[in-house]
């Protein structure tokens, strides 16, 4: 059907069935694929006849492939594109081919190379394109489209509509994905070629987050084979933003992927608390390194006097002078501290035979007999390594640490502390008291120690049994091959190799590769996400690196919303000692969550403690005014008034304020969430915390995507002082109704509609 010129009611109507009657069948389609998916996942979990190896890998291939239909089902088509020379292209969150004709292209998929101008065409620069549709989709009905042209616009047609109904729409519980409308500042970020360190910056409601997902489930098509073995990490602040934006990969039909925060980067560790900023900045530097190293060498000593070992034939001792060598024996390895014990143990344990040997043998045993002397050696040395006291003497001289042991028998004695030269303040009553600054060193020392105990190679053993019984049952089988009879003969596909048999003892490990990697403290992953980074310290970087030893990242952070004293000052001091020209730097300018009232608002702040940092611009304004207003009786009264308005509005809202005030949420917990209306508590109190306390109340209030509100009982802070006053006796009529109102200035958000070019 025709598309050029602007439509009659009647076209749309004709048009809009065509379209409808199309994506019905690419649904049709859709169900089709899923049912032979199902199927094909059935059939490999019975084998077939595959050898357990294969069916695993099949069994896992079919599972992501039914993972990938099922998340495409809300959305599933959300564009055409109309090209000059009258091809179209529907554009969706898969591809779908029809298998019958020459696997001709039903649906392109998003991340295609040729579906890259739904994103970036413009009036200016079409990329051979006339017409872009969007489809206005529920679930799989498809409700409308909106036409833009690309070359000379025509009488009235609207572009970007489908992006103002995103970013004015009620917020649900978790980020959606932005793949209908993504701008064109952000898709050349998503599809940015380039293998090492990505640092996307962008003042709040600029989409970073959702930018670098979206690059993720770009990457993960791109590169497919490379990265689906290891998966991808995505590291955020805290678990309140891992569940908002956990369902954004999925929805792209991505699941390869772990979701952490910085706190449960040690396998068995999920920690929340914090410390105070100068104990946060000193573990964060790396420095801190001299402290772990110094206090690991305090736990190699030399005895304070001589150690007494009474053998069954001889008393030996060992000296200072003996623990010395050994010490510097040991060192002298490079080995992590509990594989050098071994050295220590050898050092040691050589002196004390040489001197046993020489009171033993005064007089009898000639040197010259080396058979003699070695048996000696050997018994003497199998005696000290069952003897109790030269056991208890090795703990005490160089003991097996585990991190933990080492960091809380460290944190609570000042002793210790100043023997690693650390500063006091890191002294605290509880060792095992973790906080998030704590996991680094925790993992650094997994490193720097080494394994605490024997390998238990138990399971191991057990299973080599298993395989070699396995194999003995095939050999029976067919040596009895040449005594059987036609009516008994065993058939070459009835025959079971010993790897087949064996896995029929062996419990097969089902995890996802989410749950293995989580699980493992030497995985490593093909590429990480890094979000809200400007928190992260010189020490959680150290952590990352050791994960992704390829150095494939995408950093999402904002300078100017640094609140931990241990974050980054700068992106080339983080990036530099690590991949040094091989970090790319981009930068995101619109603001597609906060309308340009309530950032007004915000940028009174954000002139305050960061100067040279200019707030993003955003494409809207919604009509509605922040206001502030003064409290002179029970806050908490206030506060349930600002709920109950809330509660009877589509959307989500949330109270932000100090961590004392009830009903309240911190701002800390608050980074990279989105909220229709937002009341924010006690500025002043906020903003009494220093630099961090200003990057906090910068956060709070650029939380909101329609609504703000200030409660607040002493002053207005004087960067809010442009907000309106809601106070009883100052609220006019007029006021009064601005408060209530819900919907947008009519006109006021196309007329603020940011251009699909790049800035």
């Amino acid at each position: 059907m025709s598309v050029d010129g602007p439509h009659t009611d009647q076209q749309h109507e004709e048009e809009l069935r065509f379209e409808r009657s199309y994506v019905a069948s690419l649904y049709t389609r859709l169900d089709a694929e899923r049912s032979d998916a199902k199927a094909r996942y059935v059939a490999a979990m019975r084998g077939n006849g595959t050898s357990p190896m294969e069916r695993d890998i099949e069994v896992r291939s079919q599972a992501r492939a039914v993972e990938r239909l099922d998340v495409a089902d809300n959305g599933l088509c959300f564009g055409r594109l109309d090209a000059d020379s009258g091809e179209c292209s529907y554009i969706g969150r898969i591809g779908i081919l029809d298998e019958k004709n020459d696997y001709e292209s039903l649906l392109l998929d998003w991340r295609a190379p040729a579906a890259r101008p739904f994103y970036v065409a413009t009036a200016a620069n079409p990329e051979g394109m006339r017409r872009r549709r969007q489809f206005h989709t529920g679930g799989r009905d498809l409700v409308d489209f909106t036409d833009e042209s690309l070359g000379r616009p025509s009488d009235g047609e609207t572009g970007d509509a489908a992006l103002l109904a995103a970013v004015t729409a009620p917020r649900g519980d978790g980020m959606r994905d932005i793949v209908a409308t993504i701008q064109a500042e952000q898709d050349e970020i998503i599809r940015l070629d380039h293998p090492g360190v990505l640092v996307i910056e962008g003042g709040p409601g600029t989409g970073k987050t959702v930018v670098a997902l979206h690059r993720v489930a770009y990457l993960l098509y791109a590169q497919r084979e490379q990265m689906e073995r290891h998966g991808v990490l995505v590291v955020g602040p805290n678990p309140a933003f891992l569940q908002h934006i956990g369902r954004v990969l999925p929805s792209l039909g991505e699941t390869d992927v772990v979701f952490t925060t910085t706190g449960d980067l040690v396998p068995g560790l999920q920690v929340t608390a914090e410390d105070a900023p100068d104990v946060a900045r000193l573990k964060g530097a790396s420095k801190i390194l001299d402290v772990l190293a110094a206090a690991i060498a305090d736990r190699q000593r030399q005895p304070l006097g001589p150690i007494m070992i009474e053998l069954t034939d001889v008393t030996v001792r060992i000296d200072a002078e003996t623990a010395q060598w050994a010490i510097e024996e040991a060192r002298a390895s490079g080995l992590p501290h509990n594989d050098a014990r071994a050295v220590f143990t050898e050092i040691v344990t050589w002196v004390l035979t040489e001197r046993a040997i020489a009171r033993i043998g005064r007089g009898w045993l000639d040197r010259s007999d080396t058979q003699a002397w070695e048996d000696m050696r050997s018994d003497l040395s199998a005696e000290l390594a069952e003897h109790d006291r030269f056991t208890a003497a090795l703990d005490e001289l160089w003991p097996l640490l585990t991190p933990e042991e080492l960091l809380s028998q460290l944190y609570t004695s000042r002793e210790r502390l100043r023997a690693a030269g650390a500063d006091p303040v890191l002294w605290r009553a509880d060792g095992d008291a973790w906080t998030i600054s704590d996991v680094p060193l925790l993992d650094e020392l997994v490193d720097l120690l080494g394994r605490a105990g024997p390998v238990d190679d138990t399971a191991e053993r057990e299973l080599a049994a298993e395989v070699a019984y396995a194999e003995g049952v095939l050999d029976v089988l067919v040596n009895r091959e040449d005594h059987m009879d036609d009516e008994d003969h065993l058939f070459a596909q009835d025959m079971l190799f010993g790897s087949d048999l064996a896995g029929r003892f062996v419990e097969r490990d089902t995890r996802t590769l989410a749950e293995r990697a989580t699980a493992d403290r030497e995985w490593t992953y093909r590429h990480v996400v890094v979000d809200e980074a400007q928190e992260l310290s010189e020490m959680d970087w150290r952590v990352l690196m050791r994960r992704c030893p390829g150095r494939s990242f995408t950093i999402v952070g904002d300078l100017a919303q640094r609140r931990s004293a241990a974050g980054a000052a700068s992106w080339g001091e983080m990036f530099d000692p690590y991949v040094p020209g091989r970090w790319v730097y981009r930068s995101l300018s619109v603001n597609y969550r906060t309308p340009a009232e309530i950032m007004a608002v915000a940028a009174g702040v954000l002139a305050e403690f960061a100067p040279g940092i200019a707030p993003p611009d955003s494409v809207r304004a919604s009509g509605v005014t922040p206001w502030s207003r003064s409290v002179s009786g029970d806050m908490s009264s206030a506060i349930e008034e600002f709920v109950r308005d809330e509660a009877g509005r589509d959307g989500t809202s949330i109270v932000i304020g100090p961590p004392d005030v009830v009903g309240a949420v911190p701002a800390s917990e608050t980074k990279g969430l989105e909220f229709d209306a937002v009341l924010v508590v006690e500025p002043d109190r906020i903003l009494a915390d220093g630099p961090r306390g200003a990057a906090e109340l910068y956060v709070a209030l650029t939380r909101a995507t329609q609504r703000l509100g200030v409660l607040h009982r002493g002053p207005l802070p004087e960067a809010l002082s442009g907000l309106a006053d809601r106070t009883p006796h100052a609220m006019t009529a007029t006021e009064a109704r601005v408060r209530t109102r819900t919907e947008p200035v009519p006109g006021s958000s196309r007329e603020r509609c940011a251009p699909r070019s790049s800035p």
